[in-house]
């Protein structure tokens, strides 16, 4: 068992490399117009860094968001409608559900971030949109199914698209700004975007196992 001499030496011993880390040979101390790391083009999918039209680390966020994606959607590659509608049981929800539930999550965070609206803030329009794939629970699965696989598609890749669009505008300095009236403490936006990323991870595992139940898969 350690000691708590041990524990606190190790803590410090993180703190004291993490603001070295942050000091003045980071890649948040440089210039929003330098790079560190070459430019990887939007094809590099499995290599993380800057993207050409990002400022540094909003890129490195962007082609964690890109990955993330492309793992998320493989395990739904060609589902049937049964597919997507098939509900495990009375608590589940189903994987056309959640894909649209992960666009409106997004879509949140734009409403948030981009247009600097407060939690749960929606116009009409958002409301009539994506209030029911937001909340999910019984009224997703009573009115969420009979769509195909495009539908849920497109609605991902408009919000992306949208996301993408808005992120190219900020900077680093965006980034790292910090919420300090969050629900959950103070967060950057560097954070919250990231929650987007986690987000579809989290999902991911869900949808896998719902896939690996289907009546199909038997």
């Amino acid at each position: 068992m350690k000691t708590i001499k041990q524990s606190l030496g190790r803590r410090n011993f993180i703190k004291q490399t993490t603001l070295v880390a942050l000091g003045t040979g980071s890649l948040l101390a440089l210039p929003q117009t330098a790079n560190a790391f070459p430019i990887t083009s939007e094809n590099d999918i499995n290599v993380f860094g800057p993207k050409e039209g990002f400022t540094p680390q909003v890129g490195i966020l962007v082609s964690m968001m890109n990955w993330m994606r492309m793992v998320m959607l493989s395990p739904v590659n060609e589902m049937s409608v049964e597919d997507l509608d098939y509900i495990h049981d009375k608590d589940s929800n189903s994987i056309g559900a959640m894909l649209f539930h992960l666009a409106a999550t997004e879509r949140f965070y734009q409403i948030h971030t981009f247009e600097g609206k407060k939690w749960g803030d929606w116009s009409k329009e958002d409301q009539e949109n994506w209030s029911i794939a937001s909340g999910l629970g019984q009224k997703a699965r009573e009115v969420i199914k009979g769509n195909d696989l495009d539908f849920y598609l497109t609605k991902l890749k408009e919000v992306r698209e949208h996301t993408l669009q808005e992120l190219a505008k900020r900077d680093d300095d965006w980034l790292m700004a910090v919420d300090k009236d969050w629900p959950w403490g103070p967060t950057n936006n560097y954070c919250k975007w990231f929650h987007v990323c986690e987000h579809e991870s989290n999902h991911n595992g869900q949808i896998k196992w719902i896939k690996s139940r289907l009546p199909s898969a038997k």
